[in-house]
C-alpha cells in the first residue's frame, strides 16, 4: 500500500497535509497490524502528519472491551477480539472504514470530545449526500431518520488510544448487506436498528463515491481534533 499525500482543504487545518492510505478491500488483521505499526511510528515522532486509513474489510465481526457475550448469537464470519472501546460490531463490503492515526495534543486530551468530533466528520460526510445525520444522547455513533420517521443507526465509532495516539475509528454503512448484522446485537442494540446510505437514498451508492467526501470532512475538522 502506497500512501498518497492529500493537501489540506481548509485554512483552519494545522498541518500542511495528511497521509491517506486507501487499503481498498483488505482483511481486518492486516490493517489492524498496519495500525499498530503506524501508532509506533507516530509515537517515535508525534510531529508527523496524521495518517488516515480508508477502505473496506471482508466479512468480519469485531468485539471491543465492552462486549457482552449475549450480544454475539450465531456469527457466520470470523470473530476478532480487539482493544477498542465499545461492544460487538460487523464490518464488510459496502461499509466505509476510516482509521485516523492521530496524536491528541495537550489541551485536546478529552476522549469524549474526540468521539464527538468523529461524529461531526460523519455528519458532514452524510450532508454531502443530502442525508441528515444526528447524535443520539447516550449513544456513540451517528443516527438518521428513515422514511417512516424511525431512528436508525448508520455509523459506528470505536477507538483505542496509546500514549495519546488514536487508532481504530469509523464504520459508515454505505451499501452494507444488513443481513450480516442479524447474528449480533451491534453495539448492544437490536440488529434491525442499522441502516445504510443506499437504503435511505433508495438507490445505489458506492464506497468510492463517499470516500473523498469523508477525507475532505476529516481535513476540515483536523484543527479541532
Amino acid at each position: 500500500m502506497v500512501p498518497s499525500r492529500v493537501p489540506a482543504g481548509s485554512k483552519d487545518v494545522q498541518a500542511d497535509s495528511i497521509t491517506v492510505i486507501d487499503f481498498s478491500l483488505t482483511d481486518y488483521t492486516t490493517i489492524y497490524n498496519d495500525q499498530k505499526r503506524l501508532v509506533r511510528e507516530r509515537l517515535e515522532d508525534v510531529t508527523r502528519p496524521d495518517v488516515l486509513l480508508v477502505g473496506e474489510h471482508p466479512h468480519v465481526i469485531t468485539t471491543g472491551r465492552g462486549t457482552k457475550p449475549e450480544n454475539i448469537q450465531s456469527p457466520q464470519c470470523p470473530v476478532i477480539e480487539i482493544e477498542r472501546g465499545g461492544d460487538v460490531t460487523y464490518h464488510g463490503p459496502g461499509q466505509l472504514i476510516a482509521y485516523p492515526i492521530h496524536y491528541l495534543q495537550e489541551g485536546k486530551r478529552d476522549l469524549h470530545q474526540y468521539l464527538r468530533n468523529l461524529e461531526s466528520i460523519i455528519i458532514t460526510t452524510l450532508a454531502g449526500f443530502e442525508i441528515e445525520g444526528f447524535r443520539l444522547e447516550g449513544f456513540t455513533g451517528v443516527w438518521v431518520l428513515d422514511g417512516s420517521g424511525d431512528k436508525k443507526k448508520i455509523a459506528s465509532i470505536g477507538v483505542a488510544v496509546k500514549k495519546w495516539v488514536t487508532y481504530h475509528g469509523i464504520a459508515l454503512n454505505v451499501a452494507t448487506d444488513l443481513a450480516y448484522f442479524q447474528p449480533i446485537n451491534p453495539c448492544g442494540l437490536k440488529s434491525q436498528i442499522m441502516t445504510t446510505m443506499s437504503e435511505l437514498l433508495k438507490g445505489p451508492v458506492s464506497v468510492s463515491e463517499v470516500k473523498p467526501k469523508l477525507i475532505k470532512a476529516y481535513q476540515q475538522f483536523l484543527a479541532v481534533l
